[in-house]
């Protein structure tokens, strides 16, 4: 081999252990690059976990914040509402007593005004037994007076006892006939709270009042047409009727007063006092037709001073 040849191939041999160290060197630096990037992505990693912690983080507090102020207001609130329904049922509770109270006290007026009136009625009661016992003591001493003239005429006494007789056997036989029909009439208590005499509802029972001749009865009838009538010292005068509901509405004038008994209902005593007369005096209305009523009026017989 020539010097030229041997010195061609160390080139030769140079070149390619240069071109070998060369591509070492090459593969070495993309390696370190390659570490470098990804040591710095490690990091940026690092670095958005730890910022990511921290919103977390954040994030939970603010949330337990609003979690504690919700629960502080619902509290609040609650609070407030039961304050509320404790003064309601507080104010019900004053409202339902004060009402309890005022019906107690009601009830107790109209209980003594009750018992006023049984007091009134009871003395009028006795009033009227005094009475009849001084007309019975009054016909006991006419009986016995007219016993002693029967003495004197004990014959004519012997031939009227015959006709007596029969006369009483027609008396106790109406006077079961009255019964009878007066077992049906009822009486009431007045709109002004006096018990009032039998009442009669039809021309049957009227007829059986006027039997037992208690008191006086006046039959009359008022209506658009004719609405006024006078009965002694009494007068009537129609106001309105109403047949469905059954009630009517009259203006009685006596003791030169007008007053009006509105609202009544048929076959109620409507009462008025009239001067001279302890009872009073007693309308009553049987018929309520469309403008029209029938009824009467009952006055006592006896006409006794009210005290």
């Amino acid at each position: 081999m020539s010097s030229d040849q041997f010195d061609e191939n160390r080139e030769k041999e140079v070149i390619v252990e240069q071109k070998q160290s060369g591509g070492h060197t090459g593969a070495f630096v993309a390696l370190g690059l390659g570490l470098v990037i990804a040591l710095v992505a490690c990091g940026l990693l690092y670095s958005r976990t730890t910022a990511l912690n921290g919103q977390i983080a954040q994030m939970q507090d603010s949330t337990q914040s609003q979690i504690s102020k919700l629960s502080d207001a619902t509290t609040s609130l609650l609070d407030q509402r039961m304050q509320e329904l404790n003064a309601a049922m507080q104010g019900a509770n004053e409202t339902t007593t004060a009402a309890l109270k005022h019906a107690q006290a009601d009830a107790k007026r109209q209980r003594d005004q009750l018992a006023g009136k049984i007091e009134e009625q009871q003395k009028q009661v006795d009033g009227q037994i005094g009475e009849l016992k001084e007309a019975a003591s009054n016909t006991d001493s006419k009986i016995t007076e007219v016993s002693t003239n029967v003495d004197g005429v004990k014959t004519d006494v012997n031939g009227v006892k015959t006709d007596v007789n029969s006369v009483k056997a027609d008396v106790a036989s109406t006077q079961t006939g009255l019964e009878k029909t007066t077992g049906d009439l009822r009486r009431a208590m007045g709109d002004m709270g006096v018990m009032s005499g039998l009442i009669a509802t039809n021309s049957k029972d009227l007829a059986a009042l006027r039997e037992l001749g208690e008191r006086n009865y006046t039959e009359f009838t008022l209506s658009k047409k004719d609405p006024q009538k006078r009965m002694g010292d009494v007068t009537l005068t129609w106001k309105s009727a109403d047949p469905k509901r059954n009630r009517y509405t009259v203006e009685v004038l006596a003791n030169d007063q007008r007053v009006q008994k509105k609202d009544k209902t048929a076959n109620e005593p409507v009462q008025l006092y009239v001067n001279g007369n302890r009872q009073p005096y007693e309308i009553v209305v049987n018929q309520v037709k469309k403008d029209e009523i029938v009824g009467y009026l009952a006055t006592p017989k006896v006409t006794i001073a009210r005290q």
